[in-house]
């Protein structure tokens, strides 16, 4: 089994305990209002809390297609949220676990810094793939900058 980890760390203008409650307390609402890909977040199985099995329903080359994400931990006093890819599209047949670590921060001028870890844990003899680790890193920037474009727009969003 090979690991594959990155970091990466995103800069955004909206205020972290906004954007935090944006992300993860509205996240079923807010995320299919703010990605066009995505259409729909829903529980599947669980409470809300860690253990619990979201799906995100999303259209990705004119393809009704779907991921789901296991929520790990949730740190609100820390804003931090820790998930793992568990099916779907966004887990490839040689990826055995994909775990996402995410925490905000204050930035400069009331702002946030996004930082996220990602490990990619392959199956057996297989290999990271470097070109895959680059494309989830844009796919996430995107997200991130999709979010913070809704809540500039949506300033009565508190």
């Amino acid at each position: 089994m090979g690991v594959f980890t990155f970091e990466n760390e995103s800069t955004s203008t909206v205020a972290p305990a906004r954007l935090y409650k944006a992300l993860v307390t509205d996240a079923d609402t807010i995320i299919p209002k703010a990605v066009e890909a995505i259409q729909s977040v829903e529980t599947v199985e669980g409470n809300g809390g860690p253990g619990t099995i979201k799906k995100l329903t999303l259209i990705e080359g004119g393809e009704t297609k779907y991921v789901l994400h296991k929520i790990e931990t949730i740190d609100e006093a820390n804003l931090g949220y820790n998930y793992s890819i568990v099916g779907g599209v966004g887990l490839p047949d040689t990826v055995e676990k994909i775990s996402i670590e995410t925490k905000l921060v204050e930035g400069a001028n009331g702002g946030s810094i996004g930082k996220v870890t990602i490990k990619i844990e392959t199956k057996g003899d297989a290999q990271p793939n470097e070109e895959e680790g680059k494309a989830a890193k844009a796919r996430g920037d995107a997200f991130f900058k999709a979010i913070e474009s809704y809540l500039s727009a949506h300033p009565e969003y508190n």
